[in-house]
């Protein structure tokens, strides 16, 4: 008996109903995305003007040249040209603006004294070897304090002390150098530029950078600042002006200087600086009128070795602290620099000092402290 041959399986594999179906609705999606779409009313409303339009041989009105010229009411025509003149006007005002800034009032643009303009001066690593030329012969004002003076272009306070780069020296660490210098900054600072100290104030910061242990010094600054007077002037190391006579015009001191440093006489880093400050003051009384105070300053440090002197470490020894002060009234010793004004009655004693330019860094200090002359500008 012959057998009966076996099925052969299906070569083509099932399909789950699952994958039919999403397979199903795919292509009805497909279908009807590609149907044609019957136009929106208003497609047919805006197709069929257009053909009416084409009927009578109008162009529609093009997308980048406007619409047709038509006639305007009076106050569509005013107010374009009173918009006109508005811009006319406003564009004479920026370009006045933009050539004198200084006639807005106060300091919309942030930027402070001195105005827009004025050229920051390269740091002085040198002497120089003339007096800075003429300014232009401004007014100083409120607004413009360092109007027509060569400071105009000077730092601003405490930005004007850069020290040199700090180097080892003779047996004496960079680090030791450095410390130096930057203690020789702080009582700069604070002995010319803190606030307090220029109100009149007892200058504790700057007396804490030296050291207590040299002789008398201390003792000297802190009777002259007691009870100042022509051997005890506290003027000699610090800047004071009377609170109730004159204060400063903004926040701004106009520095410029220099600082150099070499191994001492003593074994010690020794530190020299030469700088000038220039204060714009205005009296308390209410007055508008703006005047300037100049001082120079030379002053020569030592940081001593602790090991080999009795010194208190990180504290300064002075050598020497002179001064030129520029429009100050001679004669008066309260304590206090006591600028003039034009408009005031000068007090004080009469100048018979001679004529100099106390923006001059070019020459040495005055060797006569107590010559008292006049100055040629401020």
């Amino acid at each position: 008996m012959s057998e009966k041959p076996s099925e052969e399986p299906s070569s083509t594999p099932e399909i789950p109903d699952d994958v039919w179906e999403q397979f199903a609705r795919d292509t009805e999606r497909d279908i009807r995305d590609s149907a044609p779409k019957e136009p929106s009313a208003r497609a047919r409303l805006v197709t069929e003007r257009l053909r009416q339009q084409e009927a009578r041989g109008e162009q529609p009105e093009g997308w980048r040249t406007g619409p047709q010229r038509r006639g305007m009411d009076g106050r569509a025509a005013r107010r374009r040209r009173l918009w006109a003149v508005a811009g006319v006007v406003a564009a004479l005002a920026v370009a006045v603006v933009a050539i004198k800034p200084s006639l807005l009032p106060g300091d919309p643009f942030g930027k402070g004294t001195p105005r827009a303009g004025a050229s920051p001066l390269p740091l002085e690593t040198a002497a120089p070897t003339a007096p800075p030329a003429a300014a232009d012969p401004e007014t100083p004002t409120l607004d413009e304090p360092f109007a027509g003076s060569p400071a105009l272009g000077w730092a601003d306070g405490a930005a004007g002390i850069v020290p040199p780069k700090a180097t080892a020296l003779g047996g004496l660490s960079k680090d030791r150098v450095e410390l130096a210098l930057q203690q020789t900054k702080k009582l700069l600072v604070h002995a010319n530029l803190d606030k307090k100290t220029l109100r009149g104030e007892h200058p504790g910061a700057a007396l804490a950078v030296l050291d207590p242990k040299q002789p008398q010094l201390l003792d000297d600054l802190d009777r002259s600042l007691r009870a100042p007077g022509k051997k005890d002037d506290p003027l000699r190391m610090f800047s004071r002006f009377d609170p109730a006579d004159v204060e400063l015009v903004g926040d701004v001191v106009k520095t410029r200087g220099r600082m150099t440093f070499e191994k001492g006489d003593q074994g010690g880093v020794a530190v020299h600086a030469d700088y000038t400050f220039v204060y714009p003051l205005v009296r308390t009384d209410g007055s508008v009128e703006v005047t300037r105070t100049i001082v120079r300053r030379v002053l020569d440090v030592e940081l001593l070795d602790p090991a080999r002197y009795r010194t208190t470490p990180g504290r300064l020894n002075v050598l020497r602290y002179d001064i030129n002060s520029g429009n100050s009234a001679c004669g008066v010793y309260d304590g206090y620099l006591h600028p003039r004004f034009d408009t005031s009655d000068r007090t004080g004693e009469p100048a018979t000092g001679p004529t100099t330019d106390p923006y001059d860094r070019s020459k040495d200090l005055d060797a006569n402290p107590d010559t008292c002359g006049t100055v040629s500008r401020i």
